[in-house]
């Protein structure tokens, strides 16, 4: 995630790189080989790491649904110590933390464009038990959110809440859409742009 400073394994490196390439040339367009001469190993030499493109793409669709859920429940977690250590309110309220929830997949939208596409365009390619782990996952996610957004919103009714964040879920996650990276006004920029329009689609539907 963008949070990470540390340097990236030989493994993390790999991965990443998949994403790239099958994001722009679809998982049967992309050769092991092609993922080798990405991060400098030969083919072969990717099956130390995984078995396959098939387990690659799994760990990715899988790895992405889990950082979210699991960044959500830590920021979650985050804002219950600092209630509990007596910290204002403002800064540990309701709000507050559907704001953390959405600086949280904001980064995701921005650093990680290409899982955006591959998880559109490849999770059917996932085995069945991959692909129900990755909505399962999901599903969490969404409820987690779900959760919040009511606190923030107590008149919302949950079918509503749950509507409107697939809504902003679908909104932020456009980023693949928004242009090539060079073309935007800047990751700040965006981020606040992205943020601005999250807050009203849920002010809008909580107003209801």
């Amino acid at each position: 995630m963008a949070t990470r400073t540390d340097a990236p394994t030989r493994r993390e490196q790999i991965l990443k790189e998949a994403a790239r390439l099958f994001a722009e040339r679809g998982f049967h367009g992309v050769g092991v080989d092609e993922i080798g001469a990405a991060v400098g190993i030969s083919g072969p030499g990717l099956y130390r790491h995984f078995p396959g493109k098939d387990a690659m793409l799994a760990e990715l669709l899988v790895g992405i649904s889990d950082s979210l859920l699991t960044g959500a429940k830590r920021r979650l977690a985050e804002a219950d110590g600092a209630t509990g250590s007596g910290a204002g309110s403002g800064a540990t309220g309701p709000g507050a933390v559907l704001d953390s929830l959405i600086e949280g997949h904001i980064d995701f939208a921005l650093d990680d464009r290409p899982l955006i596409t591959l998880h559109d365009r490849e999770l059917d390619r996932l085995r069945d038990a991959d692909r129900k782990m990755v909505r399962q996952l999901q599903r969490q996610y969404v409820e987690l959110w779900v959760g919040v957004l009511r606190e923030v919103y107590p008149a919302l009714a949950e079918p509503a809440a749950r509507s409107a964040v697939h809504s902003v879920f679908g909104l932020l996650n456009s980023t693949p859409h928004l242009g090539r990276p060079g073309s935007l006004p800047g990751r700040a920029v965006t981020a606040s742009l992205l943020h601005r329009m999250a807050r009203g689609a849920f002010a809008a539907v909580g107003d209801l």
